[in-house]
């Protein structure tokens, strides 16, 4: 009889599985314009802050990770829409440009902002929320490296001045993290009356003695005045005095055009360079093949986490989300190889399908103890017109329930607990880019049960909550 309640709806259940390995994801080998590549990522936060995609087509292809700080409301959101501005402006300006990518990054900084404006009354945190921005972008030939924050792209390029012909490591981003000499400087110097702009606190340098990075999107309270004076925010936390901003979102861009010796890109967030150097990294992806390069870095990063505590790998693996934090950041690894055939530049790129690779939102262990917790991830495919979701549950004794339409779709996100009988009944419309969201509230009976978050994006809209939905009301 269970059976039969939910057997009709098999195609839309999908356990985790595939590349997870408890807190470790990754993707196989993919095909690019110009090669191959590879992502891989592994999660120490309860909720993971790192946030990557790659986008590819037969013209272009682009790198994306985003490791949030505060939360991962910022890098998600970050996720959803600096790609899509970066091909709007690419498009109106006839192609990529040093221009295009700063309009990208301003409009995503002031999205970001409009959400936070709305949404402080809700949750006054979300001023405090930003992430540290990694674009890579390559077309034509030539490669653009943005980056705010600290996350680092790395070029290995064979040195043909060596008799074996060996790789070099090329840091191609710069790092705006205050723990670098220069950065402090920079930042005491846009803040010659300030002298704690930059304080020794807990172990590390940071601005006001709060943020180690100088750039960011997000992180409003530390960019706009008006937002630690506003009185919800007073209360959520202790305000920072501010005279100018100490932070901003203006990233630092570099342009390359790709040479026969420029191997492979290495785009990681600062969870992996924290553990590897530079040339480390780079010597690990050229001496292994390339199925699943992304993952042995990961791993080797790991490892190198692991001596320092004097731990074992395998230790490190048993240990949870949330807690792992202490061990390590969440790491974020796309390797990008660049493949050069003879002939004329317009030869080697090969001809592939449009997509976009986006890693997961959130990991989740596979041991047994999760697992004995029943966790149902419901995947709803469909992309337009009216979505009706009813399901009917009696006495299953799910933990959590949990769906979402794919992260590059605009979706609903429940997550509810309950531990008896629930009707659950959703409706989202979903209609062109300048229609506002609807959905029906869930219809909830039987014992008390809490709707954890409600998450709706369209576009520019999005909204966020949390409370105890009491029982038997809509």
């Amino acid at each position: 009889m269970l059976r039969l309640c939910y057997s009709p709806l098999d195609f839309c259940f999908r356990r985790r599985g595939g590349g997870a390995d408890g807190l470790l994801w990754h993707t196989d080998l993919k095909p690019h314009a110009s090669g191959d590549f590879s992502i891989a990522v592994a999660q120490a936060n309860y909720s993971l802050e790192d946030q990557s995609q790659v986008f590819t087509s037969p013209s272009a292809t682009y790198v994306g990770v985003y490791d949030g700080h505060g939360g991962p409301e910022a890098s998600r959101f970050v996720n959803k829409r600096l790609f899509p501005y970066l091909h709007k402006f690419a498009t109106e300006q006839g192609g990529l440009s040093v221009d295009v990518i700063k309009k990208a990054f301003s409009a995503t900084e002031e999205e970001f902002l409009h959400l936070v404006k709305l949404s402080l009354p809700i949750s006054p945190q979300i001023a405090s929320v930003g992430s540290c921005c990694l674009l890579g972008a390559i077309s034509n030939n030539v490669l653009y490296v943005a980056n705010l924050g600290d996350s680092r792209a790395v070029l290995g390029r064979r040195d043909t001045g060596s008799k074996d012909c060996q790789v070099v490591a090329k840091r191609l981003s710069t790092d705006h993290n205050v723990a670098d000499e220069e950065v402090r400087r920079e930042v005491e110097a846009l803040h010659p009356d300030d002298s704690h702009i930059v304080v020794y606190s807990r172990g590390v340098w940071r601005i006001k003695g709060i943020i180690q990075v100088s750039r960011s999107i997000g992180d409003v309270y530390l960019k706009r005045p008006d937002f630690y004076r506003d009185p919800v925010f007073q209360q959520f936390g202790n305000p920072v005095p501010l005279k100018r901003p100490v932070m901003t979102a203006e990233p630092s861009i570099i342009i390359r055009e790709l040479e026969s010796e420029d191997l492979f890109l290495i785009f990681a967030s600062d969870g992996l360079w924290e553990q590897l150097s530079d040339e480390a990294a780079v010597q690990i992806v050229f001496k292994y093949p390339r199925a699943g390069i992304a993952k042995r870095l990961v791993r080797a990063a790991l490892q190198e986490a692991a001596k320092k505590r004097e731990m074992r790998y395998d230790d490190i693996k048993k240990i949870d989300k949330g807690i792992r934090r202490h061990f390590h950041d969440d790491i974020t690894v796309i390797v990008i190889y660049l493949d050069h055939h003879p002939g004329s530049s317009s030869s080697r790129f090969k001809q592939t399908a449009v997509g976009c690779t986006t890693a997961p939102v959130d990991i989740f262990s596979l041991n047994a103890d999760e697992a004995e917790k029943s966790v149902l991830d419901m995947h709803m495919y469909s992309c337009e017109g009216s979505l009706f979701f009813f399901f009917f549950f009696f006495f299953l004794g799910f933990d959590d329930i949990n769906f979402v339409l794919p992260y590059n779709f605009d979706f609903l996100k429940i997550i509810m607990k309950t531990k008896s009988t629930v009707i659950l009944c959703a409706k989202v419309n979903i209609g062109p880019a300048s229609a506002t969201p609807h959905f029906s509230t869930p219809l909830i009976f039987g014992t008390k049960c809490f709707m954890n978050s409600i998450s709706i994006s369209h576009d520019s809209y999005q909204y966020q909550t949390e409370k105890e939905i009491p029982v038997g009301k809509r």
